[in-house]
């Protein structure tokens, strides 16, 4: 990436955080399922049920704010924690805002036919949501537009 100051777009605290809560529930029900087999001592049951959250509610707020997406004049890189992507502008055909599940999420669709999904930003509801997205999606697009096609039309 030449540009030696990209944008850089990354999950808000509370989307990291309501991530790792939610990965975080989902590994405390397991433990508490499995735990119901092997009925271990009373004391144990908090910390089956209370610690996965917490620990993940950590790491999210870690680990989620590591991963998003760098824009530059080079193109859009995706950051994430097992690996990085690279898309130049000259193969970015189209980008945009669509619904995939409860999200409103940035789709990039390149030459070859394929789309990307990127890690950052995103809108959804409770902890997904981002009160900012709509300015982050017009500045993408502004990016897209004056790299792609040498500025905005009109």
């Amino acid at each position: 990436m030449e540009d030696a100051s990209p944008a850089t777009f990354h999950p808000t605290c509370r989307q990291a955080l309501g991530r790792g809560l939610y990965l975080g529930a989902v590994v405390a029900v397991v433990a508490v399922a499995a735990a119901a087999v092997v009925a271990p001592p009373g004391w144990v049951w908090p910390m089956l049920a209370f610690g996965p959250p917490a620990a993940g509610a950590l790491l999210g707020l870690v680990i989620g704010r590591r991963t998003g997406t760098e824009i530059s004049a080079g193109g859009i890189r995706t950051l994430s924690i097992f690996a990085d992507d690279v898309a130049p502008w000259h193969r970015v055909v189209d980008l945009r805002a669509e619904r995939r599940g409860g999200r409103t999420v940035v789709s990039v669709y390149l030459d070859s036919g394929a789309s990307v999904q990127l890690q950052a930003p995103y809108d959804g509801g409770l902890f997904a949501a981002d009160p900012r997205f709509e300015l982050k999606m017009f500045a993408l697009s502004h990016i897209w537009r004056s790299n792609r096609f040498g500025g905005l039309p009109g």
